[in-house]
């Protein structure tokens, strides 16, 4: 990178924060550090390199993700990956392709096999290309679990339409949107100033030594193949090793990670993502909001046998009978329709959770009302004057004058026109095929009703601190309780509810991506439709071909099937249900931001107040039971490290390198890992067999209930 000092601060036409005057430049400082302020129109990006090496990038990163998506220990290969290898390939295309013009048979048209040197812009599609095939297919996890876990088929054609469908219905109305989360100089979107800095430092001359990713490869390769118990450690397990108290409080991977530590870089990165990517003030208030849950509230609920949370393991993914055991899902449910055995149930068991995973949801509830809340009140009045501003023809920053002076903008119609289509296609599949997927058409238009309504609040919250909350149990709740016993419908509902959002909020992550390198917004839109087809296709052929396991999500998104869909939230969170009392959180949620809003209005001067996100806060334990508490620990220690002592006392530094580390430390992991796994794990070669070693935080009886008389396998009876 070339920044070498921090650049003078803009001086806006009007001081107050949130103003919709022209500035110039972006009032974002981690922006004006990274982002250039420059434009060249001539540079060429849609080449003929771009299609080849971007497709190819996009079906690579979508084979291997979904290939190691089922393995034990699941591995996310991110697009920083192929951002660095499709690098020298563009360079040598560049230099050994010739220089003619191909004429398409049959038209007008014609393009060059080699439009001159391989050049930014045309570097940027490619990894947006690759982007595509780095985010994962929710959809998978319905074909998953109903052959895996329930033991059904689904008719090949139905499953395609499910993932293309549900990957491409948000797309149609991101484009109503832009002029609030792109156009804004204040949505900044700091995931993407990881990777702006990695293609600076690849594209701009440094006479300095640039940082390489092979010191993260071996950081990765020791512990995960040649020592994988040091990626969770416990010294309070070690200290207790007979206590199963001792061993819920220290266990990093099954208790509340007291004293847990890793050696690890997929550790930290592998659920929360990159710390050093994440805003200081939005660490601080997550730490805030993991500390109270996870420290405060769920002891106190557990050793307090709320909801007799003794009878279980203190965190804990499964769902559980009333005898403490496993939940034996084939006793209420009909196999041959694939519903609801309420005499089955009646006589059985009702399903019960535990501790931490009650108050997870009641966080997810809570996270969701403190959203809108949240933005109402604090973004509010922005919202409407970009409203206004956007009919006044008013611009942001630097940036957006730059591209609405050189590129025209996506017409709407491409949108509405992809909107109408995707909207009829998951009609017919929901409606088609024998209505295998029990989803009517009503459901749909609901799901996508819903997830409309909540892609701005939930966008204005993710562009801003690079945390993005989930409509998925809100909507598994939703219809849970309008379409009960069906547990297809349920998941296929929330999917749509889910990732039609998701994927609108990932479209415009990457028009800012676009919006900041200055790429036509033509030619983004082009790119992300194509990349989320052949990204959608690849994940759905190779979990076809490979559908003998699970991964670790899946496993959540299974018992989720079974809590909302099968027995429904009337018999888990209504009034004949064992946790109604989880649905005060919703009024929670709305009520929490109002304090943190009086006072930042009250104190405006005062920084510290300023930066309470309460949304934020509540959802700072929220990746968990699926992410684990060692991935927390390890993450603040990090983030806080960087993002405070190095920034502030090393900004050049901080400037140059912070976000170049990042990439280089996924980077290296990612490459090692495939690496690994072919040259020695396929052929049956595993490291952690030299040392007689075994993965895991050797904290056994961290899984254990600590209610007398409860017979769990391995744990002893108290």
């Amino acid at each position: 990178m070339s920044v070498s000092h921090e650049p003078e601060k803009p001086v806006p036409e009007t001081t107050s924060l949130g103003t919709l005057e022209e500035v110039n430049d972006c009032p974002i400082e981690e922006v004006r550090l990274t982002v250039l302020t420059t434009n060249d129109p001539t540079l060429p990006c849609l080449t003929f390199r771009t299609w080849v090496l971007g497709i190819i990038s996009c079906a690579t990163l979508a084979f291997l993700n979904q290939f190691f998506g089922y393995r034990q220990n699941a591995l996310s290969i991110m697009s920083v990956s192929a951002q660095i290898v499709v690098l020298p390939i563009g360079k040598l295309m560049a230099a050994s392709l010739p220089r003619k013009e191909v004429q398409i048979p049959g038209t007008k048209w014609s393009f060059s096999l080699n439009p001159g040197p391989s050049k930014l812009k045309e570097h940027c599609l490619i990894t947006i290309f690759a982007n595509a095939g780095s985010s994962s297919v929710y959809a998978i996890n319905i074909i998953t679990i109903v052959m895996a876990f329930y033991h059904h088929q689904i008719n090949p054609v139905s499953a395609m339409l499910l993932t293309h469908t549900t990957q491409l219905l948000g797309y149609g109305w991101a484009g109503m949107f832009q002029n609030y989360l792109v156009d804004s100089p204040y949505m900044w979107w700091p995931a993407n100033l990881v990777q702006i800095s990695l293609f600076r430092a690849l594209h701009e001359v440094d006479t300095r030594r640039k940082k390489r990713p092979h010191k993260a490869a071996v950081l990765h390769n020791f512990p995960n193949y040649l020592f994988p118990s040091i990626t969770a450690l416990s010294f309070v397990c070690w200290i207790w090793k007979d206590s199963i108290t001792g061993q819920q409080i220290g266990s990093g991977l099954h208790g509340l990670g007291l004293g847990s530590f890793a050696f690890d870089w997929p550790t930290v990165v592998g659920f929360l993502g990159s710390p050093l990517a994440t805003p200081n003030f939005a660490i601080i208030n997550i730490l805030v909001g993991f500390i109270v849950v996870l420290y405060v509230v769920t002891p106190i609920a557990y050793w307090n046998n709320f909801y007799e949370a003794r009878w279980f393991p203190i965190i804990s993914s499964h769902v559980f009978d009333s005898s403490g055991a496993e939940y034996n899902i084939s006793a209420i449910l009909i196999e041959k329709k694939f519903e609801f055995d309420r005499i089955g149930y009646d006589n059985y068991s009702r399903v019960n959770l535990g501790m931490f995973f009650v108050l997870a949801y009641g966080i997810s509830f809570a996270t969701l009302a403190e959203t809108v809340s949240h933005v109402a009140l604090f973004h509010g009045r922005t919202i409407w004057q970009q409203t206004k501003a956007s009919f006044q023809g008013k611009f942001g920053d630097v940036h957006t004058r730059l591209m609405r002076k050189n590129y025209d903008p996506v017409p709407q119609w491409w949108f509405h026109s992809l909107l109408i289509l995707v909207i009829g296609l998951a009609l017919f599949a929901s409606e088609g095929f024998g209505r295998e997927l029990q989803l009517p058409y009503w459901g749909v238009l609901l799901a996508m009703a819903l997830s409309f309504i909540f892609t701005l609040p939930v966008g204005v919250i993710t562009a801003t601190t690079n945390q993005q909350a989930g409509l998925n149990v809100i909507s598994e709740m939703i219809i849970g309780s309008m379409y009960p016993g069906k547990p297809l419908a349920n998941i296929v509902f929330k999917t749509y509810g889910t990732i039609s959002m998701s994927q609108a909020i990932t479209f415009l992550s990457d028009f800012k991506l676009g919006h900041y390198m200055k790429i036509p917004p033509k030619s983004m839109f082009l790119v992300q439709l194509v990349g989320t087809v052949v990204s959608s296709l690849v994940y759905l052929g190779t979990a076809w071909w490979l559908l003998t396991s699970t991964s670790p999500g899946d496993d959540i998104f299974y018992n989720a099937s079974i809590i909302w869909g099968i027995v429904g939230p009337l018999r888990m969170f209504g009034k004949i249900g064992l946790y109604p009392g989880m649905n005060y959180f919703f009024l929670f949620g709305i009520i929490a931001p109002i304090p943190a809003w009086y006072f930042a209005h009250k104190y405006p001067e005062n920084k510290w107040i300023q930066a309470i996100n309460v949304p934020i806060i509540i959802s700072g334990a929220g990746a968990m039971p699926m992410a684990k508490a060692v991935n927390y620990v390890c993450w603040f220690t990090v983030g806080l490290f960087f993002n405070f002592y190095v920034y502030r006392r090393f900004k050049e530094w901080w400037a140059r390198h912070n976000y170049i580390l990042s990439a280089g430390s996924d980077d290296g992991v990612a490459f090692m890992a495939i690496l690994c796994y072919f040259t020695l794990q396929f052929n049956g070669i595993k490291g952690q067999s030299w040392w007689g070693l075994k993965v895991g935080d050797h904290c056994p009886l961290a899984k254990c209930s600590t209610a007398p008389g409860i017979h769990v396998e391995g744990c002893p009876i108290l």
